[in-house]
């Protein structure tokens, strides 16, 4: 492949690097050029365009892709259509995700022009969670090196999510002078829903004084009626012949591992009775935070073995978040602010299908939609409102008066939406990770709908893409993370951020909101159908 300046004349079958425009066509970037297309640009005047020539032995950056993931042998994983030179692979059940790193290695050292990306071995994934992507990063590649990954490739499972099982799970807790009963209650809530997540059940439970002999009958007997066994210790075990370990082997079972270098989760024992696992569980399992406890867990529920030497291995990486209630805290750190989300509402536009008439200014309930939608967008948890104003600018803003809303001006609305989305991006703080793109013609978009994108923003971590949906298909609004910020600069046109959410490959997450996703008011029909009175 060839790239750089290429004469029109010598252009057709080329790639475009770059968007064009010719007259009142416009070509997108990665566009490859055809007889009409260069027709075009020759009477607007473009002697050359900057663009990828393709070799007669290359693949094009979605070929390759594809080529690359279809050759992949994986377990409970999907690969989705390749877009922008990009196959996303995603979980197709909850489990725990485990990788050949070799293999992955091999792939990466091949070419730097061929890259694949996945989640942290032993990782938790939820169904639909993407855990790997395949990116080409130019516009094609040499035949000859995908088949080089392809052969890669072909040497065995490269990556899976082992699904978790249903198990049964019996849970003893020992029980001491001065232990509260509402403390074994509350292990008791908080296991359940730490095996509910990967569909196990606690089927039961006994109580016990804090010795061998006992827990060893108890254990005796919970292994018989169920797949593993979890033991509570009133005292934390303080050596290797304390109760919980003792007991296991008193019981007739074998110690696998007393003790891991994970904090917290230190004082956790593994063992097998009967042929299944018992899990001596440290102190910090009776809370719902992630320890030590959770990586043992989900493993075995998700059928993966775990030796002395895993455990061993879990040192780097297992500094965890602190629990406040240990008795010997370590230093603690700072709290994680939620991430920052603030909202663009776009107000500018010169409501060209309506005739005439302002359709920002139609009055819903005898209030101006744009007033609406900024007090809804207050009414939300975003940090802040900017609203962006262009045409009839000082009516939209009389609209708007009192509202503790940033307005920002674009002078440039005549030009499309694109104008409108970098000038709100432009006003939006630089500690926001994110930005709620609301359109100020949608009368159905509530505050409750707004938080749910909020929320589920936070939850992703701050990172994915949030998208608004009815009945399965995208609509508005559409939040996007801070990664996105620096390509809406570049956007020209009546564009909006869509082709940027599928060029970028980022995780996309749909909220069903209902109707509000897919109403807006264009027209005067839609207008007057949903409630609307226009004013001249």
């Amino acid at each position: 492949m060839k790239f750089g300046p290429v004469p029109i004349d010598q252009a057709e079958g080329a790639v475009l690097a770059h968007a064009t425009e010719a007259g009142a066509r416009r070509f997108r970037k990665a566009h490859r050029l055809n007889a009409d297309d260069l027709s075009a640009l020759k009477a607007v005047g473009i002697s050359e365009v900057v663009a990828a020539v393709l070799a007669p032995d290359d693949l094009s950056e979605d070929a390759a892709a594809q080529r690359i993931a279809a050759g992949m042998s994986h377990r409970n994983v999907e690969a989705k259509p390749a877009a922008t030179g990009r196959v996303n692979l995603h979980a197709e059940a909850p489990g725990v995700f485990t990788v050949d790193r070799a293999m992955i290695d091999a792939i990466n050292a091949v070419d730097p022009t061929i890259t694949i990306a996945t989640l942290a071995q032993h990782a938790p994934v939820e169904k639909g969670q993407m855990v790997a992507t395949v990116k080409i990063i130019p516009f094609a590649v040499a035949a000859s090196l995908v088949e080089r990954v392809a052969r890669i490739c072909a040497g065995g499972e490269i990556f899976a999510v082992n699904a978790y099982r249903p198990m049964r799970v019996g849970v003893i807790q020992t029980m001491l002078p001065g232990v509260k009963p509402s403390v074994l209650d509350k292990t008791l809530r908080v296991t359940k829903a730490r095996l509910a997540r990967s569909g196990g059940r606690l089927t039961a439970e006994r109580r016990t004084p804090h010795q061998i002999a006992p827990v060893a009958e108890a254990a005796a007997s919970l292994v018989r009626d169920n797949d593993m066994v979890v033991i509570f210790g009133a005292s934390a075990m303080s050596d290797f012949a304390d109760v919980v370990p003792a007991a296991i082997e008193h019981a007739g079972g074998s110690v696998v591992r007393a003790g891991m270098p994970v904090d917290p989760g230190n004082l956790l024992v593994l063992g097998t009775l009967a042929g299944k696992r018992v899990i001596g569980a440290p102190g910090c399992a009776r809370s719902p935070k992630e320890n030590g406890f959770d990586w043992v867990l989900d493993r075995l529920i998700a059928g993966l073995d775990v030796t002395a030497s895993d455990i061993a291995g879990m040192g780097v990486g297992g500094l965890l978040m602190e629990i406040p209630t240990r008795p010997q805290p370590r230093e603690p750190l700072p709290a994680k602010a939620e991430p920052k989300v603030e909202i663009v509402l776009l107000a500018a536009g010169r409501s060209s299908r309506m005739g005439g008439p302002n359709k920002l200014l139609a009055l819903f309930d005898g209030k101006p939609l744009v007033r609406r939608a900024a007090e809804r967008a207050l009414g939300s948890r975003a940090a802040k409102t900017i609203v962006v104003t262009g045409h009839q600018r000082e009516r939209v803003r009389v609209a708007l008066s009192g509202l503790d809303i940033l307005l920002a001006d674009n002078p440039d609305f005549a030009d499309g939406l694109s104008s409108s989305l970098k000038a709100g991006i432009a006003q939006v703080s630089d500690d926001a990770a994110g930005a709620l793109i609301v359109l100020g013609d949608m009368p159905g978009v509530s505050s409750a709908d707004l938080d749910r994108l909020i929320d589920a923003f936070r939850k992703s971590g701050g990172h994915s893409v949030v998208r608004a949906a009815h009945d399965g298909r995208r609509g508005n609004p559409v939040l996007l993370p801070r990664s996105l910020f620096p390509a809406i600069a570049h956007l020209e046109g009546d564009t909006g951020a869509r082709h940027l959410v599928e060029a970028e490959g980022l995780d996309v997450i749909d909220i069903e909101i209902g109707t509000a996703a897919s109403i807006d008011v264009d027209t005067r029909e839609a207008l007057e159908g949903a409630g609307g009175v226009l004013q001249d």
